[in-house]
C-alpha cells in the first residue's frame, strides 16, 4: 500500500498542510470538528507520521519513556496497552523499562532514558523509592514527567491514580457485610502512596462499622510482593496469631496470588475458614479456585489519561496554571472467595 502523507490528507479534505499537521498533533489552535475530520480520515487511510522527519523538524525524538515496577503484572500490562494506544495514534514511540521494585534500577533507567533524549517520562515509583530527587532535578530542568499509580505527594506535575481509598473501603465493607470481623490486610511498604490510601480506606470501613483497628492484623511486604518469602512470612504470621483472621484483604496482584498460594498449600478452606478479596486486575480471577473477589482498577483508562497529559506537556511547553491529580473509580467484582450469607451491619 502506498504511504499516505500530510499533503495527501490536506488535498483530500481541502485543507492546508499546516492545518492538517496541527490537527494531527492535537494542537489547541485547531477546532474540535476539524481535528475529528482529520484524525478520522488519517485513521481510515492508515496514515503514520515519519518519526525521523518529525524529530528533525521539531528537535524531538517523538519517544516517551515509561518506568514501572514490572511488566509481568496484569495491572501494569493493561496500563501499558493504554499508554501505547494513545502514544501510537499521536505519533510517539514508547520505550519501557522495569525497575523490578529497585530504587537503583529506577535511577539507572531514568538516566538512560534521559541520555537517549526521550521527550518525557511516565513513571510509577518502585516499592523501595523514598528519595525522588532524580525526578525533581529533571522537572526543574523542564523535562515533562507524569506519575501514575504510585505517585510522590510533593511534586508539582500531573498525577493519575485509582481511587485507592474508595476501593479499599468497599472491599472491607463487603467482608464485614458477609459477617467477617477479624479482617487482616497485607500490603506494600507504608511510605507508598497506594499503601497509605488503601490502608486508610480499610481502617475507615472498620471504624464506620464499630470494629476496632488492630495493627497486628496489618502486614507489610517491602518489595511489593515480588519476593516470595515476604508473602509466606506475612500469611504465616497471621495464621500463628491467637485470633486467626477470618478474612484477608490483599493490596496488589503479586500479594494476592502469593497469599492464595500459601493458603492453598496449608489447606485453608476459602472462604469457609478465611475469605479473601484482592486489589487486583488478574485477568483469570474468575478461573481461580475459588473464583476471586476483586477490586479492579481502570488500568487502560489510567494509561490513556496519563499519556494524553504527558503529550500535552510535551507539545505545549508553557507550564500549565494548574497541574491535575486525577483519581479514577475502581469497581468491586464479588465472587466465591468471599461468598457467604450477607448479614445486617450497623
Amino acid at each position: 500500500m502506498e504511504t499516505i502523507t500530510i499533503k495527501d490528507i490536506a488535498r483530500a479534505l481541502n485543507l492546508s498542510t499546516s492545518t492538517v499537521s496541527r490537527a494531527l498533533r492535537n494542537s489547541y489552535e485547531i477546532n474540535t470538528e476539524t481535528k475529528k475530520l482529520v484524525l478520522e480520515y488519517a485513521e481510515k487511510m492508515n496514515y503514520r507520521p515519519n518519526p525521523i522527519a518529525l524529530s528533525l523538524r521539531d528537535s524531538k525524538s517523538k519517544s516517551i519513556g515509561v518506568i514501572l515496577p514490572e511488566i509481568a503484572n496484569n495491572f501494569f500490562s493493561q496500563l501499558i496497552n493504554g499508554i501505547e494506544s494513545i502514544a501510537y495514534n499521536m505519533g510517539y514511540h514508547v520505550v519501557i523499562f522495569q525497575s523490578h521494585e529497585s530504587y537503583e534500577r529506577e535511577v539507572a533507567n531514568t538516566n538512560y532514558l534521559v541520555s537517549r533524549k526521550v521527550d518525557g517520562l511516565l513513571v510509577s515509583l518502585s516499592s523501595l523509592t523514598t528519595d525522588i530527587s532524580h525526578f525533581e532535578e529533571l522537572l526543574d530542568k523542564g523535562l515533562p514527567i507524569v506519575f501514575f499509580d504510585r505517585v510522590p505527594k510533593k511534586v508539582d506535575t500531573h498525577k493519575i491514580v485509582a481511587d485507592n481509598f474508595g476501593g479499599s473501603y468497599q472491599a472491607t465493607e463487603h467482608l464485614i457485610k458477609t459477617g467477617k470481623r477479624k479482617i487482616a490486610h497485607i500490603t506494600s511498604p507504608i511510605y507508598l502512596s497506594i499503601t497509605m490510601e488503601r490502608l486508610a480506606g480499610y481502617k475507615k470501613a472498620l471504624e464506620d462499622h464499630g470494629i476496632p483497628f488492630d495493627e497486628s492484623y496489618v502486614k507489610y511486604c517491602h518489595h511489593g510482593g515480588m519476593v516470595v518469602t515476604e508473602n509466606e512470612t506475612a500469611v504465616q504470621e497471621l495464621l500463628d496469631m491467637d485470633e486467626v483472621p477470618d478474612a484477608i484483604f490483599t493490596a496488589s496482584d503479586r500479594i494476592t496470588t502469593g497469599c492464595l498460594s500459601v493458603l492453598h498449600r496449608k489447606h485453608i478452606r476459602i472462604p469457609d475458614e478465611i475469605a479473601i478479596v484482592g486489589f487486583t486486575n488478574i485477568g483469570v480471577a474468575e478461573l481461580l479456585n475459588p473464583p476471586l473477589t476483586a477490586v479492579v482498577q481502570p488500568a487502560m483508562d489510567m494509561g490513556n489519561q496519563a499519556t494524553e497529559l504527558l503529550i500535552k506537556l510535551i507539545e505545549h511547553p508553557k507550564k500549565p496554571a494548574i497541574f491535575e491529580s486525577r483519581s479514577l473509580k475502581t469497581s468491586l467484582t464479588i465472587r466465591e472467595s468471599t461468598a457467604g450469607k450477607t448479614v445486617n451491619v450497623s
